[in-house]
């Protein structure tokens, strides 16, 4: 929240069905925390310390798939009941470093995407271990997610 005169910065809790022991807490434009089930409680108590934003709770689910080293995960982003957009994850399983197996992933995620492969992630560039990690995905969801909430935001204004 900050103190008074002071804007207080964003602290996004979220939860993967990859990693169902782990919730990872990440600052805007900050580190991300990896912890286990109990930050939740732990967050609970420091209610006086976090405003919590349930009003924005966004939520990505969606279907799992396997083809030979890759997988797959595509999912609809929404916002209570209202669905806000479709997310495309991919993963290499084989390799650990992006950065040596992005143009074969650029490759695959053109043959069912075409034009709209994305360019290679900002969280890749920003990174000082080349390890790929699952706080990197998390940050990586954190962005679309942003992305997608200024979206609403604009087309709620225009209206």
């Amino acid at each position: 929240m900050g103190t008074p005169g002071q804007a207080g910065k964003l602290l996004y809790v979220m939860h993967n069905s990859e990693y169902p022991l782990s919730t990872f807490a990440l600052f805007e434009n900050g580190p991300c925390l990896v912890a286990d089930l109990n930050l939740d409680v732990l967050m609970v108590k420091l209610k006086g310390f976090f405003q919590n934003a349930k009003a924005n709770k966004m939520e990505t689910r969606g279907t799992r798939y396997q083809y030979c080293d890759f997988l797959v995960k595509i999912g609809t982003v929404t916002v209570g009941q209202s669905g806000r957009g479709i997310t495309v994850e991919v993963d290499y399983c084989p390799c650990a470093v992006p950065g040596d197996c992005w143009n074969l992933m650029m490759e695959f995620m053109q043959s069912f995407m075409g034009s709209h492969a994305p360019s290679v992630p900002p969280v890749f560039s920003a990174k000082h271990d080349p390890l790929y990690t699952p706080a990197d995905t998390m940050v990586q969801y954190m962005e679309l997610l942003n992305k997608i909430r200024k979206q609403q935001v604009t087309v709620a204004g225009m209206r």
